[in-house]
């Protein structure tokens, strides 16, 4: 995932070192909370459950095998709607704190286990733009859109 501009001088120099080492070494190419695996395209049903085809079963959205008698995706009916994402895994700060690299602070997560993980900051941001902007609307008499 890049690194947005204003916030690289939080990143050591070695940041690509680091992440490579937690991503590939430590979590071995998967996903540290739903075991999905890095640069595959995996079949999804939208609700977290997926196809994993290394152990042919379907995991829920935790990584556990799931019990259910869902066919192979190659065999669902169209209700079940099965999607395809290609999984990408991204060193992630779980306290949101770009300047703390410490190992337990860091872990590599997939893309909808990242966006899950950062959604109440993502809000709180949010709120605070949003707060930001009705403030310089009051400061120049209107709302500011």
């Amino acid at each position: 995932m890049p690194i947005k501009h204003d916030l690289r001088g939080f990143y050591p120099l070695d940041w690509t070192e680091l992440s490579r080492s937690v991503r590939f070494r430590r979590a071995k190419g998967r996903c540290e909370r739903c075991a999905r695996p890095h640069g595959a395209t995996i079949c999804h049903l939208g609700d977290g459950r997926w196809f994993d085809e290394v152990d042919a079963c379907w995991r829920d959205g935790r990584g556990r095998k799931l019990r259910t008698n869902l066919p192979a995706p190659d065999a669902l009916p169209p209700e079940f709607a099965p999607r395809f994402t290609r999984v990408s895994l991204a060193c992630a700060h779980l306290n949101h704190d770009v300047s703390n690299n410490e190992a337990g602070n860091l872990a590599a997560l997939c893309q909808r286990c990242h966006m899950i993980h950062d959604r109440p900051h993502h809000l709180a941001r949010r709120r605070i733009t949003y707060l930001m902007r009705r403030a310089i609307g009051d400061l120049f008499s209107g709302l500011y859109r």
